[in-house]
This record gives structure tokens, C-alpha cells and sequence, in this order.
């Protein structure tokens, strides 16, 4: 429509200066340029470019380093190394060959591993699975490492979020998690572990994937997808929290970072009680003024998920969490639209922002409640959208733009944004609120950071430029998170 404008003015002008030229052929050239000048009625439109690549180069203009950046950044506690590989590869090599697919809550053995295996790849749905014989899981992960074209990642959100803060040299990052040989070899130089958190062997997740028609024996994937299974119990028990909270008055950090708390769903409800008690405890030794973000993952035990809104939200500073895990987390402590059972396609923007500011208006810091939580960093595949606390946190649009910046760059492996390979998939105009009156938002490429407040909150909203094809999108979270708070700015409170 734009394009559409322009050349219509364009032909105005021209037929315009036309006549003049026609009835005044004597007319002096400065006069001309004039009358040309004066007859455009309005401005030429936008530069040449796509809205994805006016979008990028707004992003870059806006993203500037905070006034006070962070010197040291302690992250903990869950950490692994992700095999990646082709499932039916490992089962060709475990000597396996398709039988009948059945699901097993807990992999006993090599048979339920095939069954289990058989089960999803026939549906072509992911399934994460706990592996309980420690013998029979290293048998099959040192075999699954060693087969041609399997890879090697670092995994554990911890270990994705302390990998990405390294990335920029002027940081100091400690990593506190269960780090194993072949993880620590993965590492970048510029991540200090203890000592304390070094251990003989690594944690192995394997994740097996399959292609979109992809066969063995009778079976045929209808979709691609992976199913991923491990006999992870440090970082289902968390083992390497305490190790974390002590290391941090030697290294004094000025940020500290938490995940794995949803490692804890394969405790009993006993123990994950008393864990919950124990991180709580842990935290609120952590010196005051020394912010604390906790990243979120999927989860589906609600009793949990309400146990760690109520205790830990309060002792924590900052969130990070995407459009599944809020509406869980709704779910489960009974906030705004937790009726709604799933999101249907793009999660509604006036929804997404009514359940934020829920959160942090009650279980978020204010005048009547001791709580620390003032941040919030909601990420989906279209949009961001970071909600604080009026008077906590600076730098909040560039922090913003600059998570949304990195989803594009990682899921298609490049330094920069390439116009040509993400699309502007973000809805164009929304309302804030679906609760109360919200007022309507139109969002313009050239100007890609929306904000608006309500009640002492504010908001910043961005689209994300999605890649088309995507290279690795494991840790694009943990990725979005660190790159949201390595270009925040937390204002000192006494």
C-alpha cells in the first residue's frame, strides 16, 4: 500500500511540474526546484530496504551498552553435555531392530529404550524419558559418542546461559553445576568452574533424532522430531546448589543466575519439599543488592510449579520464561486466563501482558509485600516483551531488542541479521490488555520498540525476526536471557 502511495505521488508530481513546464517554458531552474519541493505533499517513502531490514538496523541503533555493566556473573546449577545423533543409527548399533512401540514412564533397560523409541518416532511427537540403570545408560552413551556424526553440545540451561555471558571477554563468568570431563573440555576458556563442581564423569543427555519420513524396518516418522532420555540425578537432585552459594562470597559476583529448579520433577514429593526449603534457604544468603534471575524451562507438576511462585519468586529478582511456561505457571497458581488450555497459534499479546503484570503485582515487589521481584523477560517465537518494576531497572529497550536480536542470529547461525533469511512474523497491531481497557498498538519496522504502563509497571515489546531456517535452536532461551540481562542495568536500592 505504501509502494502504492508513493508511486501515486510521484506521478502527481511529475504531471504537476509537467503542466507548469508546458504553460511557463521561460520558468528559471532554482524556481523549478522549488515549486517541486513545495508541491511534495508528503514525505518519499521508507529507504529502500524490507521491513525485516529496516527492523534490524533500528535494533542496532538502539541497542547501546548500559551506563553500569556487570564486571562478574555467577551461574548455576544444572549442566550436561547433549549428544545429538540419529535415533535409529544408536539402535542399529545396541543391536536393535523396530518391534512393537510401547511408552515407559522410566526406561528400565535397552528394550523399554526401543519400545519407547518405537512408540514416538511412529507418532513423530518428542518425549524426554528418565533412564534408571546407571550401568546399562553409560553402556549406551559411550556408545552413542562414539558413533559417526554424533555431536557434541553443551546442555543445562546453566552451563547455555554461562557459555553465552562468556562470549563477551570483558566478563567474568563462574559456573557451579556437575561438569564432567568432556563438558569442560567444551567450554569456553573464559568460564571459571570450581573445583568443588568438577566430577569424574559427565552427565549425558542423548538425544536421538529423526527426519520427516524417515524408516527403519516397518516404522515410518511422520514428522521430525527427537526423543531425549538420561540417568541424570545431580541435576535432578540439584547436588550442586550449595557448592554455588558458597563459591559466591570468594568470587563476588555482582549478577547471579539460577536454573534447574524443573529438574526436580523426578524427586518424590517428600524430597522435592525439603529441596524447596533448601534453595529458598540458600538464596537468602546471598548478600543483599546482588540481583538474582531464575530461568524458568518446562514443567508439568503444578504442585511445583505453585510451590516455587510462592517461595522462590519472592527471594529472586529477575524471571525469564516463554509462552508455555507462563501459561503453566498461570495454571497452577490460578492467575489471569488460566482457563485457556493451550495457545491457540501466536500467543495473544493482551493476554501474555495481563498474566505478567499479575505476577509481578502479586507476587512482585510493592510497598506491602518483602519481595525482590521486579523483572520479567517473556519470550515467544514472534515477540519478547521485558515487564519491570517502575524504578529498578534501566536500559530495558535496548535489553529488550537485544534478546530479540539474538533468537534471529542463533537459530540461523550468523553474526548479524540477514534480511533475506528471517521473516517479520510478529502481529502488527494488538491491544495491551484483554482484562481492562488496553490501549491499541501499532507496531512501525523503523520504530520496532513498543512501551506502555500500567499501575507502576512498565513494558517493552518487540518483534522477533524469525529464521526461516533454522540451523540449532536448543538453548535459543537460555541464549535470549543472557543477552536480555548482559544489557540490563539494575538501579542500586538501599
Amino acid at each position: 500500500m505504501a509502494l502504492w502511495r508513493g508511486s501515486a505521488y510521484a506521478g502527481f508530481l511529475a504531471l504537476a511540474v509537467g503542466c507548469v513546464l508546458l504553460l511557463e517554458p521561460q520558468l528559471p531552474g532554482s524556481a523549478l526546484r522549488s515549486l517541486w519541493s513545495s508541491l511534495q505533499l508528503a514525505p518519499a517513502p521508507p529507504g529502500p530496504g524490507s521491513p525485516e531490514g529496516r527492523l534490524a538496523a533500528a535494533w542496532d541503533a538502539l541497542i547501546v551498552r548500559p551506563a553500569r555493566r556487570w564486571r562478574r556473573v555467577a551461574v548455576g546449577v544444572n549442566a550436561c553435555v547433549d549428544v545429538v545423533l540419529s535415533g535409529v543409527k544408536l539402535l542399529q548399533a545396541l543391536g536393535r531392530s523396530p518391534a512393537n512401540g510401547k511408552d515407559h514412564t522410566i526406561l528400565h533397560s535397552r528394550n523399554d529404550l526401543e519400545e519407547a523409541f518405537v512408540h514416538f518416532m511412529g507418532k513423530g511427537a518428542a518425549a524426554e524419558r528418565f533412564f534408571s540403570d546407571k550401568e546399562a545408560f553409560h553402556d549406551i552413551a559411550q556408545t552413542a559418542s562414539e558413533l559417526p556424526g554424533a555431536q557434541h553440545y553443551v546442555g543445562g540451561n546453566a552451563a547455555l546461559i554461562g557459555q553465552k555471558f562468556a562470549a563477551n571477554s570483558d566478563l567474568k563468568v563462574l559456573l557451579c553445576g556437575p561438569v564432567g570431563p568432556k563438558l569442560h573440555e567444551l567450554l569456553d576458556d573464559n568460564v571459571f568452574v570450581p573445583p568443588e563442581s568438577l566430577q569424574e564423569v559427565d552427565e549425558f543427555h542423548l538425544i536421538l533424532e529423526y527426519q520427516a519420513g524417515e524408516e527403519w524396518g516397518w516404522l515410518k516418522a511422520p514428522h521430525a522430531n527427537r526423543f531425549i532420555f538420561s540417568h541424570d540425578l545431580s541435576n535432578g537432585a540439584m547436588n550442586m546448589l550449595e557448592v554455588f552459594v558458597s563459591s559466591l562470597e570468594e568470587f563476588q559476583p555482582d549478577l547471579v543466575v539460577l536454573s534447574g529448579l524443573h529438574m526436580m520433577e523426578g524427586q518424590s514429593k517428600e524430597l522435592q519439599r525439603k529441596r524447596l526449603l533448601e534453595v529458598v534457604s540458600s538464596i537468602s544468603d546471598i548478600p543483599t543488592g546482588i540481583p538474582i534471575h531464575l530461568e524458568l524451562a518446562s514443567m508439568t507438576n503444578k504442585e511445583l510449579m505453585r510451590s516455587i511462585v510462592h517461595q522462590v519468586f519472592p527471594a529472586v529478582t529477575s524471571l525469564g520464561l516463554n509462552e508455555q511456561e507462563l501459561l503453566f505457571l498461570s495454571q497452577a497458581a490460578s492467575g489471569p486466563h488460566s482457563s485457556l488450555s493451550s495457545w491457540n497459534g501466536i500467543p495473544d499479546v493482551g493476554m501474555v501482558s495481563d498474566i505478567l503484570f499479575w505476577i509481578l503485582k502479586e507476587h512482585g515487589r510493592s510497598k506491602s509485600r518483602a519481595s525482590d521481584l521486579t523483572r520479567i523477560h517473556f519470550h515467544t517465537l514472534v515477540y519478547h516483551i521485558l515487564a519491570t518494576v517502575d524504578g529498578h531497572w534501566a536500559n530495558q529497550l535496548a535489553a529488550v531488542a537485544a534478546g530479540a536480536r539474538v533468537a534471529g542470529t542463533q537459530a540461523c547461525a550468523t553474526d548479524t541479521i540477514d534480511a533475506s533469511r528471517v521473516s517479520l512474523r510478529a502481529p502488527r497491531e494488538f491491544m495491551t490488555s484483554h482484562s481492562e481497557a488496553g490501549s491499541r498498538i501499532v507496531i512501525n519496522p523503523n520504530e520496532p520498540v513498543a512501551k506502555w504502563h500500567r499501575e507502576g509497571i512498565s513494558f517493552h515489546f518487540t518483534p522477533v525476526l524469525v529464521c526461516k531456517d533454522p540451523i540449532r535452536t536448543v538453548g535459543l532461551g537460555d541464549a535470549i536471557s543472557a543477552e536480555g540481562l548482559f544489557y540490563s542495568e539494575v538501579r542500586p536500592h538501599s
